[in-house]
């Protein structure tokens, strides 16, 4: 029997950080709302932060990428030199977080790159569930080449109808040590961590890869994180003996993987914003050319109010993001407005009040069509989907090297 695909991994955790400090939120949350970066950067001051270690998307643009990559790294290397980490070798972390659905359930290893692909068609056991943007992937990978160490907001789902892989450590629990209890920032919500180890963290492995079904492991969320990773990985192993390669820290990446019928794991919406255009000719665009009778419903919003609900072209709710995206990527390239993406139906509500600006608040889909339509599609279309509302998103905690 091959190595398992998701496996313990030697996670760093800090020894005496203040927690609420240290954990903040994925990268690509609140991208235009710059208020909450800011409100972040004041509550961490200068207490030791995974914020010092990302560069939010929503402060991209503030420094040339390779000074704010290069700025990370450094803070990564001051807090290796520190001394900060508690070293957890060859365990995973069982994760237990409170959000909006009620509590989500995971654990924390790594998963092998060389069984992931993002590439659409792709027939690997661990796939991307939405298409990956090229666009996104440099800054990404400058962050991570200039990282001695990697901080996981990456969601795996895995299709266990039987709860037979994670919920049996729910019913240990109480047995296993805890490696952290805190709550997190900005109404992020209580999380728990545990440690598996040695036999117990053995027999997890073997539970994962007793797993049937192709894939086996579908990307959730933090698509990009992962293809980023896999990318800077194949450019890496070219010049690697095949011993290298077997054990090289890069070859891996540090995940949260989660049961997609967890209660505490649901699909959200990814909802559309559209700035610098005309609202109203906008909308009579998409009337003219998206409107269908049998179609996805989507609403409307405007000027902070909703305005109108549309029935989009599309025979299945993959297709209808697929055609809708491609009429909203070619108005935005026209009429030189700028598309974005809220998690949050009343961050989009207000965003809308803006002049020049409108919003779409999409539909979902059920999480059961998950496995079944990457398996026959391919993947979904970009932004189709989200786990959890806008604060549930996974918030970076953990750590890894990966030099």
């Amino acid at each position: 029997m091959g190595k398992p695909i998701f496996r313990p991994a030697d996670i760093l955790i800090p020894k005496a950080a203040d927690m609420h400090a240290w954990s903040v939120i994925a990268c690509d949350q609140f991208t235009s709302e710059r208020e909450y970066w800011d409100r972040v950067r004041a509550l961490v001051g200068n207490r030791p932060s995974t914020l010092n270690m990302i560069v939010p998307e929503a402060h991209l643009n503030d420094e040339p990428a390779l000074d704010a990559a290069r700025r990370a790294g450094e803070a990564m290397e001051d807090y290796l030199a520190g001394d900060i980490f508690t070293l957890l070798r060859d365990s995973y972390i069982y994760v237990e977080r409170s959000v909006s659905g009620g509590v989500r359930k995971g654990v924390v290893g790594m998963v092998d790159l060389e069984e992931y692909n993002f590439q659409y068609g792709a027939k690997t056991l661990v796939r991307s569930s939405e298409r990956t943007v090229a666009e996104r992937l440099p800054a990404r990978m400058l962050i991570r080449d200039c990282a001695a160490l990697e901080l996981p907001h990456s969601l795996l789902l895995i299709d266990d109808k039987e709860r037979s892989v994670i919920e049996p450590i729910a019913k240990m629990r109480a047995s296993l040590p805890i490696v952290y209890d805190f709550d997190l920032m900005e109404g992020g919500g209580h999380i728990t961590g545990r440690l598996i180890e040695g036999e117990r963290a053995r027999e997890l492995s073997a539970r994962f890869d007793a797993l049937s079904g192709d894939p086996k492991f579908i990307v959730g969320d933090g698509n990009h994180s992962l293809a980023a990773a896999k990318e800077l990985w194949n450019k890496l192993r070219a010049g690697l003996s095949p011993e290298e390669i077997e054990n090289h820290p890069a070859r891996f990446a540090l995940c949260e993987a989660g049961n997609v019928y967890d209660d505490g794991i649901r699909f959200e919406p990814i909802h559309r914003i559209m700035f610098g255009v005309d609202p109203w000719k906008l909308y009579d665009e998409m009337r003219d050319k998206l409107l269908s009778p049998d179609g996805r419903e989507v609403t409307i919003v405007i000027g902070g109010e909703k305005v109108g609900r549309m029935r989009l072209k599309g025979k299945s709710f993959g297709k209808m993001v697929d055609i809708m995206q491609d009429m909203l990527e070619e108005y935005e390239s026209v009429y030189e407005g700028t598309l974005d993406y809220i998690h949050d139906e009343e961050s989009l509500i207000a965003l809308t009040e803006a002049e020049e600006s409108l919003g779409i608040l999409m539909p979902t889909i059920e999480k059961c069509d998950l496995f079944e339509t990457v398996a026959r599609d391919g993947v979904f279309p970009k932004k189709s989907f989200s786990i959890g509302h806008a604060r549930d998103k996974r918030y970076y905690l953990e750590c890894r090297k990966i030099r």
